[in-house]
């Protein structure tokens, strides 16, 4: 057998087996982690697109929330876990924060994971409990300036977008509020609305029915838009704090290995129900903007992430852990 026709053959097998692996994938229960605790907007994001999932893969996928350790604790699960497409990691701002935040980390963001697409971009909402006498951000700004170090922001995590977005208002406004990492989302929330901590930064779904009932109050939301969730918020911009952007993201990884014929079919199904009208409305009505690409635009969109958070831990003096 003539060499060009040896590899005409091997080149055939590769390609056939490639399409063998993706027709058969996956053959068993494909977990989403989520590195923070239930009912955040990690894990909001994450099991709707886990339930539409399930009848497409003819497989069950399930959420599993492995909080902890600023994210790198179900981060690290899913870096180390067999890259079969088995095991994914709902990814978020963190992700790229961390790689500047820690000093030493139990893995690489870029070099342990394969991107399959960035799924939805979000806002951070800066609210405050309704014992707080300020109505605005200039009232706000005024009486923590008032107060250095009395009043407290409270966040999903140590290194989350929300952790961060507080930094950059302390730079911007030039004020000094405590942060109070949480683990997640949802036991943040918990305590603000109790009035265990004076504010908390957080991204718009799980806002929505407490500013809604008046058992928090929102101050200014850092997109440079306002959302139709919330449209009577107004933009950090427009409160007089020029410039000011704090948004947040959530987007599908898979341990670095994992094979391109698995990732291609993972981004394809995760778009198709990105796309679908009546989800889009269910996100965009909570205050999430879905958004899908290649996973070749999401790994662009990590590498600028960690490059923008490396500027503002700089600029903040967040010191590293």
């Amino acid at each position: 057998m003539n060499r060009k026709l040896q590899a005409v053959l091997a080149a055939w097998a590769v390609a056939h087996s490639v399409t063998a692996s993706a027709q058969s994938y996956p053959v068993k229960t494909v977990r989403i982690v989520v590195p923070y605790a239930a009912g955040g907007n990690t894990d909001f994001t994450a099991r709707a697109i886990a339930e539409r999932l399930t009848p497409v893969f003819k497989q069950q996928v399930i959420v599993e929330n492995r909080p902890g350790g600023a994210t790198n604790i179900g981060t690290e699960i899913v870096a180390k876990a067999p890259p079969d497409g088995h095991t994914l990691l709902m990814a978020g701002a963190s992700n790229a924060i961390n790689m500047s935040l820690f000093r030493k980390l139990p893995y690489d963001t870029v070099r342990d994971f394969e991107p399959v697409t960035l799924c939805v971009q979000g806002a951070n909402v800066l609210s405050i409990h309704p014992s707080l006498p300020a109505k605005t951000l200039r009232e706000l700004i005024a009486l923590a300036k008032a107060q250095p170090g009395k009043l407290n922001f409270a966040s999903s995590g140590l290194g989350s977008s929300n952790h961060m977005a507080g930094e950059l208002l302390k730079v911007m406004a030039g004020i000094n509020i405590v942060h109070v990492p949480y683990k997640g989302n949802a036991p943040a929330l918990t305590d603000t609305v109790g009035g265990h901590v004076e504010m908390i930064f957080s991204g718009v779904p799980a806002l929505v029915p407490h500013i809604e009932s008046g058992r928090l109050r929102a101050i200014a939301i850092g997109s440079l838009k306002r959302f139709a969730a919330i449209p009577k918020v107004p933009t950090f911009d427009e409160s007089g704090l020029k410039g000011y952007e704090a948004t947040t993201w959530f987007g599908l990884m898979a341990p670095a290995r994992t094979p391109k014929d698995i990732i291609t079919r993972l981004n394809v199904e995760v778009d198709r129900i990105l796309s679908s009208a009546d989800l889009k409305e269910r996100f965009l009505n909570e205050g999430i903007d879905p958004i899908g690409g290649p996973p070749e635009a999401f790994a662009r969109f990590i590498r600028a992430e960690i490059d923008k958070y490396a500027r503002v831990i700089k600029a903040a003096n967040v010191p590293q852990q």
